[in-house]
């Protein structure tokens, strides 16, 4: 259909990614779902059965970004991409003290470099169209939480890079639009629940002495957030909204525990601290 509107979406394999991509599809949207391998692209197209094409993309390879910027550059027969929902990420999960440092590095290329890299290289095809730039953030960041740092610092520089770049491009017609959920229920509490066994099973000296205390808070931070988090629609909602609506959003802040999230931001420092630690049963 020449008036169907196209999408990228990246971090397309699971979770918020896979929810958009497929919800997208089955509203009408030409979606290309963003996947680092084909299996993951063939069973979104099992799911869709039309409308959505796997594309293979590793935010962190220029090369992929390229080709995949190629491909769909020729898919759409130049006339532009309507949307890029920038969703690709990981958490890492450490106290700062026994981060390694490039854990740290692989977080923020994946969760930042990789967002404005795939965002420079789409943003000629969005503006022929005056379209759309939708950015996955998170409430952690404005926000942050004790063994989260790196992700929190990740989502931190999105605020900033979604601020900027919107201010940048309305005076081109293009929306920027960020994204803070908070608890989704989605495999990414799975993988904070994994992250804390090598924690249990084989600590870091020192690391029992020191930050023992908070393992049981975060471990049912993340049991609670599988268990209560609002399913990805009410991410896909918020797009829809900003996609559809003609007067997006500058933010969309969802999911279990997001006004929290707010109320806990306007706190004082140290009485959010307070808050925080006691939630996890942490004496300070």
């Amino acid at each position: 259909m020449a008036d169907q509107k196209s999408v990228l979406v990246t971090g397309a394999s699971t979770g918020i990614g896979a929810g958009c991509a497929v919800g997208l599809a089955r509203r009408g949207y030409r979606v290309f779902a963003g996947v680092r391998r084909p299996e993951d692209g063939a069973r979104l197209e099992g799911q869709v059965g039309q409308n959505l094409e796997p594309v293979l993309i590793d935010v962190t390879q220029g090369d992929t970004i390229e080709a995949a910027r190629a491909l769909i550059e020729e898919e759409t027969g130049g006339r532009g991409l309507d949307a890029l929902m920038n969703n690709a990420g990981v958490s890492v999960a450490s106290p700062i003290e026994f981060l390694e440092l490039e854990d740290l590095r692989w977080q923020l290329e994946v969760n930042v470099i990789g967002q404005v890299a795939v965002t420079k290289a789409f943003l000629p095809m969005i503006r022929r169209v005056r379209g759309c730039i939708i950015i996955t953030g998170s409430v952690g960041g404005f926000v942050a939480s004790p063994f989260l740092g790196p992700y929190a610092m990740s989502k931190f520089a999105m605020e900033a890079f979604a601020d900027s770049l919107r201010m940048e491009l309305k005076p081109q017609g293009i929306s920027v639009v960020l994204l803070e959920p908070a608890a989704i229920a989605t495999e990414i509490w799975d993988k904070g629940s994994a992250a804390a066994e090598p924690y249990e099973t084989n600590p870091p000296a020192g690391f029992t002495e020191h930050y023992g205390q908070f393992l049981a808070g975060i471990k049912k931070f993340a049991a609670e957030g599988k268990e209560r988090g609002h399913p990805p629609q009410v991410v896909l909602d918020a797009v829809l909204h900003a996609l559809e609506s003609g007067r997006p959003k500058t933010r969309y802040v969802m999911g279990d525990g997001a006004r929290l999230r707010q109320l806990l931001r306007r706190l004082p420092d140290r009485m959010r601290d307070f808050v925080t630690l006691k939630a996890l049963g942490v004496r300070a």
